[in-house]
């Protein structure tokens, strides 16, 4: 069965939709840490958005077995991405606030670009260089060495884990790029989000024991809606916007993401707009543009 293609405009509005779904998502965890423990929360949030994108699959007809080529990618995202990069942000978010969160978490791209030159070969242009000095001058700017609290080690600790659950999210990214695609990226979602939630639930039991939590409607509502809407339909929809948009285009729209997250995060959890905050995030958001645009190619024609 074919994926009807979307139009350019379509996918552009799409991608809004992701825009304002994952924006969204980082208070609402961060609202969710307020009745469980952080693990729990993940597992509890992976095992509704697969149950979610199970049904997808079956009313779509597109519930199949992942080919034996494709089960690296499976294992790729679902460990490091659904897995690693879900449980370090959430335990890291304990102790940093939702709109600084965001922030370190979409540092990811700066990664990947200086990773792809050593693991794929990919050029390290001047361009991406520069790219790379913004971001990290972004990350020196919401650290403030001067300024930052290093005696606070629960801070530290939390900083530095979401900062970790970045460069687990590059790595998937990396092994994606290389990777040759036998099946839809639609089609694994769900196997990659089943094997997070393998994963997950033992996991949680493991370092948090029995799940034990205030069950209510706010909490059950919040975590339906980081499931069905963050998990199941944000993915299913960037497939589709990946489908009809240059990668580019993709990677550049989604730098509304912590833009979004943190205007959110202040309005729903009353976190301050500090100024050093908007400040990185707009280096780091600067620094993603430069190394993810083109290099301008000179004419190959001659007068």
């Amino acid at each position: 069965m074919r994926e009807s293609s979307l139009s350019s405009r379509q996918a552009v509005l799409l991608l809004g939709v992701v825009v304002i779904i994952w924006g969204t998502t980082w208070p609402v965890n961060k609202a969710i840490l307020h009745y469980m423990s952080p693990i729990w929360s993940t597992a509890i949030r992976s095992c509704i958005g697969t149950v979610v994108l199970l049904v997808l699959c079956l009313a779509r007809g597109r519930l199949i077995l992942p080919r034996r080529g494709d089960l690296p990618v499976v294992l790729s995202v679902g460990l490091l991405h659904m897995t690693a990069y879900s449980i370090l942000g959430n335990v890291g978010m304990q102790h940093v606030a939702a709109g600084r969160s965001v922030v370190l978490a979409y540092t990811t791209p700066m990664w990947v670009a200086p990773c792809a030159r050593l693991f794929l070969g990919e050029a390290f242009t001047l361009r991406r260089a520069i790219g790379t000095v913004f971001g990290l001058l972004g990350l020196v700017l919401i650290f403030n060495p001067l300024a930052f609290d290093w005696g606070n080690h629960a801070s530290v600790l939390g900083n530095g884990l979401i900062l970790l659950g970045a460069m687990f999210w590059a790595a998937s990214i990396l092994y994606v790029r290389g990777h040759r695609w036998i099946g839809q990226p639609f089609d694994l979602l769900v196997w990659q989000a089943l094997t997070a939630s393998c994963v997950l639930v033992p996991c949680a039991w493991l370092f948090e024991g029995p799940p034990q939590f205030e069950l209510n409607a706010q909490v059950v509502g919040l975590q339906l809606y980081s499931a069905s809407f963050g998990i199941a339909i944000a993915y299913w929809a960037i497939n589709k916007v990946n489908q009809a948009l240059p990668a580019m285009s993709t990677s550049l729209g989604l730098l509304g993401v912590p833009v979004f997250g943190i205007v959110c995060s202040s309005l729903a959890l009353g976190e301050p707009l500090e100024f050093s905050l908007v400040a990185s995030m707009a280096l780091i958001i600067i620094g993603i543009a430069i190394g993810a645009l083109p290099e301008r190619r000179a004419a190959a024609t001659t007068s």
